[in-house]
């Protein structure tokens, strides 16, 4: 390997993972607020008032990224649990574990938004729109995850199970991205695509952007601080764990 280059093999141990991802946890951190501070700002107070919707299309800035970030996490789930699977590194199946509780948040926050929106568009809560019945499917796809993990007291076990169970669950991500163009549904379509031009205001999309990259720091600071809970409690048994615990007691 050329000097000056990062080993990016070595933090596949738990014990250099745990150092690196202490580094980033409060830069994340601080950068979620800051961003989520600029990004409510703009949302309640920047962004123009849209001239079908009124003030009630501001929730947007928390829906769609919320639904973005649901979608997401799910996808760097499946490649941690195939990384996993193909090289055996326990801290990707550390990652999967940790990633799942704030994918579920998101996805349920992108339905509850989702519905708050939806009664003054639709006039109704709920409707088994291919859109919304395929995000309900992503949250029983975390739920599941979850509970499938912690029904298995054998870690390693669990890890395998729930990584099959989040590679079989990925096929839902395109079905919940393209169902809008494939079935008639209420749900509107995409506002932003990679194959044409925003259909909103620039100010919108740039406080959809900020509030985007905000969940995405969010997530980024808090999986990685759970990350480290995990490696703390399946490697409480080795050595480095054991002088760490030491060291903080006496410190």
């Amino acid at each position: 390997m050329a000097s000056g280059s990062i080993n990016w093999f070595k933090y596949s141990a738990p014990s250099n993972f745990y150092v690196l991802a202490g580094r980033i946890v409060p830069w994340a951190a601080v950068l979620a607020v800051v961003l989520g501070v600029i990004g409510l700002y703009l949302s309640f107070f920047v962004a123009p008032t849209d001239f079908r919707q009124g003030e009630g299309y501001r929730i947007m800035f928390i829906h769609v990224p919320a639904a973005w970030m649901s979608m997401f996490i799910y996808v760097v789930m499946a490649c941690w649990a195939a990384v996993g699977l193909v090289m055996n590194t326990r801290v990707s199946f550390m990652m999967v574990t940790a990633l799942a509780p704030t994918g579920a948040m998101f996805t349920f926050i992108a339905l509850w938004t989702g519905a708050l929106w939806g009664k003054p568009m639709w006039g109704a809560w709920w409707v088994w729109d291919a859109r919304l019945t395929s995000e309900l499917i992503l949250l029983f796809l975390y739920i599941g995850f979850m509970a499938l993990q912690s029904s298995i007291s054998d870690s390693r076990r669990a890890d395998r199970a729930g990584a099959l169970l989040v590679l079989v669950g990925v096929v839902n991500i395109p079905i919940i991205y393209y169902s809008v163009k494939w079935w008639n549904t209420l749900h509107q379509g995409a506002s932003i695509s990679l194959d044409a031009a925003p259909t909103m205001a620039a100010i919108m999309l740039w406080t959809l952007i900020v509030m985007t990259l905000a969940c995405w720091a969010y997530t980024i600071a808090v999986a990685y601080a759970r990350a480290r809970c995990i490696v703390l409690e399946r490697e409480r048994n080795t050595t480095w764990v054991k002088e760490l615990v030491g060291d903080q007691k006496h410190g």
